[in-house]
């Protein structure tokens, strides 16, 4: 197996200058925590959904400053030769990583992650985690959006085109965890086990001397069940000719263009007319949720729907606009010494410290009621669950990263304990369930001054 790049340099220049400086005023050492969360969705969303855990802790295992690396650095004067050098020449996360399990819906201040170890081995993780949970759970919060909108339609995922080409194959995995069914794109596929298709562009019918003869082509290849791009020149032509050259057990005919509730209620008619009736439509061009959702409320006759540049960029929100902040800290390095809460009070921008438990409450008939978080532990009612789960310990994985499949089934079945008024591009409520804060002030709420706060000694 070929040895992974470290992923060291994947992080901002002051990631490394804070660490240094650390070093130097003796708290690098000492046992912290910190907390990634968003502390407010989007705006009209009701939820968010979490995705890229698992190559948010391949990035961890990878991240390793070898000796190209630190001389790089020292080359260019990021870090001087020293203490610095000799800590990056030995740096392995060692700590704990808790968090919510991919898939998994997040809402305001939700503790998405939290990262236990000492200071400087947690802080210089920062741009590397936002990076990408930032990313992928922006494209998989989109997604799930786009399946809520369209129901039990097949839908498939194109962007590929849209966006930086690693960036594609991770959209590719955070759109099917938020409910996608296929992918157009074949590194995703090879790297995550997801269902991939696509047949041809207008490209290809472009190149023949006439429709038919590309559909002649098309069919000869890949069968009469594949998918058939009719709207090169005329929609209702090319599915006369479609249907005419393949026959009326045509898998489906795709259309990319025009106002696509006429043109699908047109093709049906057609195609029904033709004797095609088991023909399936798909439609593409610039969908989104919004979109979707009006075809369905209009009962378009479309069987599955083609996403691309709107799912790659989050659908509008191309970030969760997730941070991560020190929340607990001890005052020396003696692994039993009591953590010190830590928080901000920059107005806007209020963290509060100590370190977040989490549970959800449940209603009487399974829907969430409520996000609880506290920093001491609570009594957990009867009808309750808890989000998070064990990420790392010591340093080492103890999750199973191979399977979206299990994390696009959680997702799903998550959102089915939302209101269905939720679920919509318009929800009712946004977020869909309110925060709870026990035993400390809702941050939103309380009186802002600029400057740290710092609490008493809190168990962490």
């Amino acid at each position: 197996m070929a040895v992974q790049p470290s992923s060291a340099l994947l992080t901002d220049h002051y990631e490394l200058t804070m660490v240094a400086s650390a070093l130097r005023s003796g708290v690098a050492h000492r046992r912290a925590v910190f907390e990634l969360f968003a502390r407010r969705l989007p705006a009209g969303r009701a939820y968010g959904v979490v995705a890229g855990i698992d190559r948010m802790l391949e990035a961890v295992g990878r991240f390793r400053f070898d000796e190209s690396t630190i001389d790089h650095l020292v080359t260019a004067g990021v870090v001087a030769p020293g203490p610095m050098v000799d800590w990056l020449a030995d740096y392995r996360f060692s700590g704990d990583i808790t968090g919510y399990a991919e898939g998994e819906l997040f809402f305001p201040y939700s503790p998405v992650l939290t990262v236990t170890g000492s200071f400087a081995e947690c802080v210089v993780l920062e741009t590397v985690l936002l990076s990408i949970l930032n990313h992928d759970s922006a494209v998989a919060s989109a997604a799930a959006r786009m399946s809520d909108a369209a129901g039990d339609r097949l839908l498939i995922e194109g962007g590929s085109r849209r966006t930086d080409p690693e960036s594609a194959v991770a959209a590719a995995r955070a759109g099917f965890v938020g409910g996608f069914d296929t992918t157009s794109n074949l590194e995703a596929g090879r790297r995550y086990g997801i269902p991939t298709g696509g047949t041809t562009a207008h490209a290809f019918v472009l190149a023949h001397r006439s429709e038919s003869d590309a559909f002649a082509a098309q069919s000869e290849t890949l069968g009469a069940d594949s998918t058939y791009l009719v709207d090169t020149f005329d929609v209702a032509e090319g599915i006369r000719r479609a249907v005419a050259t393949v026959g009326t057990d045509i898998g489906a005919v795709r259309i990319d263009s025009g106002d696509l509730l006429s043109e699908t209620l047109a093709a049906r008619a057609l195609l029904d007319e033709l004797g095609a009736k088991s023909c399936r439509i798909v439609v593409s061009s610039d969908l989104d949720e919004f979109k979707m959702a009006e075809l369905e409320a209009a009962n378009a006759p479309i069987d599955a729907y083609l996403v691309g540049t709107s799912l790659v960029t989050g659908s509008g929100h191309p970030t969760a606009s997730m941070v991560y902040k020190l929340v607990s800290i001890a005052d020396d390095d003696d692994p039993s010494s009591e953590l010190r809460a830590v928080g901000k009070l920059s107005p806007g921008k209020r963290t509060l410290g100590g370190r977040k438990d989490v549970h959800r409450t449940l209603d009487a008939d399974g829907r969430f009621s409520a996000e609880v978080l506290s920093v001491l532990p609570v009594d957990l009612e009867g009808d309750s669950m808890t989000p998070q789960v064990s990420l790392m310990r010591d340093g080492e994985v103890v999750v199973d990263l191979t399977n979206p499949a299990a994390a696009q089934a959680r997702c799903a079945q998550r959102r089915t304990q939302l209101l269905d008024a939720d679920r919509t591009p318009w929800p009712e409520r946004a977020p869909a369930i309110p925060t709870i804060w026990e035993g400390v002030e809702e941050p939103l709420s309380a009186p802002v001054h600029a400057g740290v706060v710092n609490g008493p000694a809190v168990s962490e």
